[in-house]
């Protein structure tokens, strides 16, 4: 169910588009700045990357945050945010190679993020996105040993991403991205990259 509501909101991000343009056309003669300050909330929908070892795969995965950011000076605001992800299910590869032995296995990670987010117009609706901050994870995956098992973990680690894309509106922009979670604890590594295409609402 949760998951579900959190699908259903980054689809009505995308469904709300078509408003958003809309308005933007009414703006075009005093848009002159994408670095407003307000209150955001923007959704990423992708394929995601499980990349150590018997643990490696890819899925899909999305993320869903909010925050505020402060405008400064030549077109740059940076603020707060707060986010959940959920980076997919994965089948984990034979340990051997050969015939299946933990078919009914899956590597799972999913966590909440808090940091911090910033956005650069270099044009009035063109701009350039980065975040980072603290990941707190829980995820299942295959042990290193001899004879790996499937265990469950949680810890804290990091997230950082780098986006690109364009703002219809003071209130709307798409854009793409890349983001990394690192989580790793013990015999498990669980990092994950996730490709995606965003959607960010302001208020």
């Amino acid at each position: 169910m949760r998951n579900t509501a959190i699908v259903l909101a980054i689809a009505a991000a995308f469904a709300a588009a078509p408003s958003f343009i809309q308005e933007a056309h009414a703006q075009d003669a005093t848009y002159t700045t994408g670095a407003d300050s307000g209150f955001f909330i923007n959704g990423n929908a992708g394929h995601s990357y499980f990349g150590s070892g018997r643990n490696s795969g890819s899925d899909t995965g999305y993320q869903i945050s909010g925050g505020y950011r402060w405008a400064l000076d030549n077109g740059f605001a940076i603020g707060p945010e707060v986010g959940y992800n959920d980076l997919g299910n994965i089948r984990i590869k034979n340990v051997f190679n050969a015939n299946p032995v933990v078919t009914d296995n899956k590597a799972s990670l999913h966590g909440w993020t808090v940091g911090a987010n910033a956005k650069y117009n270099f044009t009035p609706n063109w701009y350039v996105s980065a975040r980072t901050g603290l990941y707190a994870w829980s995820g299942d995956g295959m042990t290193r040993d001899l004879t790996p098992i499937s265990n469950h973990r949680s810890s804290d680690g990091y997230y950082g991403g780098l986006g690109v894309g364009y703002d219809f509106s003071r209130s709307f922009g798409v854009g793409v991205g890349y983001d990394y979670y690192r989580a790793k604890k013990n015999d498990i590594n669980l990092s994950t990259g996730l490709l995606s295409a965003q959607a960010e609402v302001r208020f």
